[in-house]
């Protein structure tokens, strides 16, 4: 059986193969240790490029989403970014290692507080948490300079459009006939949308009651 040293560097070859070229990306990828965000049946396969079941119907996703996401927001270490969708906290963990200031919501209270305890063990000390409707945002401490929403949207949600700042980036998985990954750049007179292709995620969901 590999050791967690060998499937480390297994899954980072893998990522560098799959298009992964950041080098600040996978060093953070390899810093921040994937098996305390999973629950502890799954932490063997922590390594594994796939998602894994974190409890109420979420997932973690598979380190290439992440990495992917995150090397698509063309972060600077000055950056503050939203993110929509705590999760295991996993993600979160990643951006706060790039950029100033992750403010980061989550409709699931029990997730949240799970993932904040985690990350306050790992000394992360400029996460920011709070419980609430993702779809809008966290306006008190816009603009942000990235926005990464963790849920696919049927449509793009103007208050996160409203809280980003100028050249500033937003991905966000959308739902049409597929799911797509979208990244909006904001011009001074507009948004500029690319498709990043094919993902599958679970819903962004509008009403925080629904848990």
């Amino acid at each position: 059986m590999p050791n967690h040293s060998q499937e480390k560097t297994a899954l980072l070859a893998q990522l560098a193969r799959q298009g992964i070229s950041s080098s600040s990306v996978l060093t953070v990828i390899a810093a921040v240790p994937r098996s305390r965000f999973v629950p502890r049946q799954y932490r063997s396969q922590a390594w594994a490029n796939r998602p894994l079941p974190i409890g109420r119907h979420q997932t973690i996703s598979q380190p290439y989403i992440v990495a992917f996401m995150t090397q698509e927001l063309h972060l600077a270490a000055g950056d503050k970014v939203l993110e929509i969708g705590t999760g295991s906290g996993y993600q979160t963990a990643i951006l706060a290692r790039l950029a100033r200031e992750v403010y980061t919501v989550e409709r699931i209270k029990p997730l949240q507080q799970q993932a904040k305890q985690i990350l306050q063990k790992l000394n992360f000390t400029n996460i920011h948490f709070r419980v609430g409707d993702g779809s809008l945002g966290w306006p008190c401490h816009a603009p942000y300079q990235a926005i990464l929403v963790t849920a696919a949207a049927k449509q793009l949600p103007p208050a996160l459009v409203d809280q980003l700042d100028t050249n500033g980036r937003l991905i966000i998985p959308q739902d049409g006939l597929a799911q797509r990954l979208m990244r909006y750049t904001k011009a001074p007179n507009g948004l500029n949308q690319e498709n990043l292709g094919p993902v599958a995620f679970v819903p962004l969901i509008t009403d925080p009651t629904r848990v």
